[in-house]
Formats: structure tokens, C-alpha cells, sequence
């Protein structure tokens, strides 16, 4: 018999696990306890990221913080949360539309009118073009891009102002025109082109980035890339550039230029507080593709031996793992590819297939959910959520939306015209460069995804 929607939700429920781990009634074991408590109790205290895959990582000075969130919510029940937002939305009706990452906690994906990666989501505003306000699920540098390609007239609201990215951090502006004008002295005028009509260097971008990081390769003729499309994006970039200056994330890019064909010792690392980034004249010379000494703190976890226990632990498994991994971990598994990727591998997969999936927990225990014909289990056995879209919970989301049923627009997010404008152009030309494949997928309702359970 089909489990029901409600337990299908209870079994997908990242937060429900980490009680019971935290409480000592569920076997297994958390990176912390701390992800027990209510996020608003991190929002007082030091700017972090908080508990989870990120808590290690330094956050910037000035970043975003969120101030007190009011007691009516902190206090409150999880059905009386979803009661009130349920109500919310429907007396807000059409002029609200509620985007959820892939690796949001369930108890906010049952909300959400959309759910997808971040680049679909910044896309499903365009279909809802009634909507006044587009309160997004997910974190900063994706509601950046959403306020991009939204009307000016309609609102882009993160619910927890604190929930950043430390991948997307580790790549700053400054930083970024730095080694900008250290290629500089090393390749000469960065704008001449040799006989090819290729310049010496374009710099690429990972979508998870800020918005001021995407208008400064719009600015220098460079382009955006996610996941799933960044073979499409160096291949676009390798046609006009002698080289590449891919950030933040090293592992995308090395996993990806290494698949099609350059050399590893082609692709040095280049790291911020270092002259050259470390390097000398001659290995820049030679480069292929500049990696920036960034990455993602979820996918870093996944490990080479957690491969090999898995395959001992279930003859035949199939393991996935998303590029934002190290490259050995990626060459261990039996595939990678972006979260859209792991979603149909396993939709497409016989009954009774088994998975082992490298990527953020939310993502892989609401999959092991939705699909039980399949063994589907993360590789980490720490259950390890990413710290940031962790700092998204029903209270935060009940409470923008009863300020937008009040009349009033809180933790807006908007990116200054002057970072929009090449930002757009960077966003416009990823657009332009199609991947040899079929029309993207279609988002997934959440009612939906779960009516088959």
C-alpha cells in the first residue's frame, strides 16, 4: 500500500531526523546538536552561517544578518505555522508566489508553488508575472538573481536574511578585480585579441555568486554557468578566450574542463591572498582554465571511502554525486551531474533500483521518500544539512507573508541597476549558449511530486 502524503512528508522531513537523533530515539548521528534549536536563536548572536556544513567556514565582515524574528512565530506550533501560512497565501492569493530550493526543509517545500534548482526558480518569476511578491526559499545570491530577470515592480523577499552561501562568499568583488589586474601584468592588455580573435582570458562565473560578481564578468565580456550547463558555458568561453577564469567553485570547474579534455597540470588553483594566487608567470602563461580556491562546504563532505563502503555495504548500487565534488569523488561514482540530473536519474530508474547520492541531505531523504520502490540513501551518514538554507524555516515564511497580508514588504531583496545591468548581460549570454540537449524540465508542483506516493 502507498505510504500517505502526511507520512510520505514525515519520512522526507530532514528536521523531524535531527530530533530524534539529537533526543537519542533515532540511530545515527548529526554534525551538531545545534541543529536541533530554532534558527532565530543564531540570529542574535555572532555573524556565521550557522549549524550545519557551513558552521567552519568564515563568514565576511558586513555580511547580511537578520534581525529578531517576532515571538508569535518562534513560539508556534508546526501546524499552527502551517495554518497561517496556508491562510496567507490564500488570502494573498495571485500576488504572492513562493519559489523552494531543492534543498530546502520539507516543512517549507509544502509550501512552495515551484520547487527546482536555483537558476529554474529564478526563472518560474516569469511565468508569474501577476505576482507583486516572489518570496524566495532558498538563499541570498539565488533571490539576487530572481530580483534580475523579475519586473521592477514586483518584490523579491529572502524569509531569513541570514541565510548567505560561504561558496558564493568566498569569491568577493574586490578579490575578484584583483586578480583581474594581476592577470593583467602577466598576459598584457586584457582586451587585445591574438590571430584567432580570441582574448587572453574570460572570466566565468558559477551561478552561485553575487550579483556583483556576475555583473563584473558581464562587464569583461565574460558568462554565467551552472551546473548542468557548464560544459555548454567554457566551450562558449574557450571560442573567444585563450584561457578561463572560472569562480567560485574549483570543483565544477576542474570536474568539468577535466571531462572535456584539459590537463590538469592546465588548470592551476588560484588563491586570493596570495601573489599570482600562488602561481608564477609561466604556469598562468600556460593555463587553460584559473580555478579560484573556492567550494562548496555540503559537497566537500563526500568522500572516496563513503563510495566504497556503499558498494560493500550494496552490491550493485548506483552512486551519483553533483560536480561541486572533489574530483576523486567524482571519479569514484558511477555519475555526476546537477540536482535536476540526480531528480531523473532516479525517476527513470526500474523499481527496486539502489542509489547512493552525493549531495545536500533535504534533497536525497525527500527522494528516498517520494520514491520508496528504490533504496535511495545519502553517502554521508552524518546527517549534515547545508547550513544556509537550513536558516529557512516555516516561522520566517509565515511571518513575510502576514507582513504582506498587513500591507507591508519585508527583508526586500534588490540589486542596484548599476550591478543589474552587465549582471543581465553576463545572465543573457548563459541564455544564448544552448547545451546540445532537449527543452529543460519542467518545474515540479509539490503536490505533485508527492501525488504518487
Amino acid at each position: 500500500m502507498n505510504p500517505t502524503i502526511e507520512q510520505t512528508r514525515a519520512a522526507a522531513s530532514v528536521d523531524r531526523t535531527i530530533q530524534l537523533l539529537t533526543a537519542g530515539a533515532k540511530p545515527g548521528e548529526a554534525c551538531t546538536p545545534d541543529l536541533a534549536k530554532g534558527p532565530w536563536e543564531f540570529d542574535a548572536g555572532p555573524a556565521a552561517y550557522g549549524p550545519g556544513s557551513s558552521m567552519g567556514d568564515v563568514i565576511p565582515t558586513g555580511s547580511p544578518r537578520q534581525g529578531a524574528l517576532p515571538e508569535a512565530y518562534r513560539t508556534a506550533s508546526n501546524e499552527e505555522l502551517h495554518a497561517r501560512i496556508r491562510a496567507a497565501k490564500s488570502t494573498l492569493g495571485d500576488r504572492v508566489v513562493v519559489l523552494g530550493h531543492f534543498y530546502q526543509r520539507d516543512e517549507v517545500i509544502e509550501h512552495a508553488d515551484f520547487v527546482g534548482d536555483s537558476f529554474q526558480l529564478a526563472n518560474a518569476a516569469l511565468r508569474r508575472p501577476e505576482a507583486e511578491a516572489i518570496v524566495f526559499c532558498g538563499v541570498h545570491f539565488m533571490a539576487e538573481t530572481a530580483d534580475l530577470l523579475s519586473t521592477p515592480e514586483q518584490a523579491v523577499i529572502l524569509p531569513n536574511l541570514a541565510a548567505g552561501c560561504s561558496m558564493a562568499d568566498m569569491a568577493d568583488e574586490s578579490s575578484v578585480e584583483e586578480c583581474w589586474e594581476q592577470l593583467a601584468d602577466v598576459y598584457g592588455d586584457l582586451a587585445a585579441t591574438d590571430a584567432d580573435g580570441r582574448v587572453p582570458v574570460i572570466p566565468v562565473t558559477y551561478m552561485n555568486s553575487s550579483a556583483a560578481l556576475k555583473g563584473f564578468v558581464g562587464s569583461h565580456g565574460g558568462i554565467v554557468c551552472t551546473s548542468s550547463n557548464a560544459k555548454t558555458v567554457l566551450e562558449w568561453a574557450f571560442e573567444r578566450g585563450q584561457r578561463v577564469l572560472f569562480f567560485p567553485d574549483q570543483h565544477l570547474g576542474r570536474n568539468t574542463a577535466k571531462a572535456m579534455g584539459v590537463p590538469l597540470e592546465q588548470m592551476p588553483m588560484w588563491n586570493p591572498r596570495r601573489p599570482l594566487g600562488g602561481n608564477d608567470a609561466a604556469t598562468l602563461d600556460d593555463a587553460r582554465v584559473i580555478l579560484w580556491h573556492g567550494f562548496c562546504s555540503v559537497h566537500r563532505r563526500f568522500t572516496v571511502d563513503q563510495i566504497a563502503q556503499a558498494r560493500v555495504d550494496h552490491p550493485g548500487v548506483q552512486v551519483i554525486v553533483h560536480p561541486e565534488c572533489p574530483m576523486p569523488v567524482v571519479d569514484a561514482a558511477d555519475a555526476a551531474g546537477s540536482t535536476d540530473f540526480i531528480v531523473k536519474a532516479i525517476q527513470a530508474a526500474p523499481a527496486g533500483s539502489t542509489f547512493a547520492i552525493g549531495t545536500e541531505i533535504n534533497l536525497v531523504q525527500r527522494l528516498a521518500a517520494e520514491y520508496p520502490q528504490h533504496t535511495i540513501f545519502c553517502l554521508d551518514p552524518v546527517v549534515c544539512p547545508c547550513s544556509t538554507m537550513y536558516r529557512i524555516h516555516p516561522g520566517y515564511l509565515a511571518w513575510v507573508l502576514e507582513e504582506l497580508v498587513a500591507g507591508r514588504v519585508v527583508n526586500r531583496i534588490t540589486v542596484p541597476g548599476d550591478v543589474a545591468d552587465p549582471a543581465r548581460l553576463a545572465l543573457e549570454r548563459m541564455l544564448a549558449a544552448k547545451p546540445p540537449v532537449a527543452a529543460p524540465a519542467a518545474l515540479t508542483p509539490p503536490a505533485a511530486s508527492m501525488a504518487g506516493a
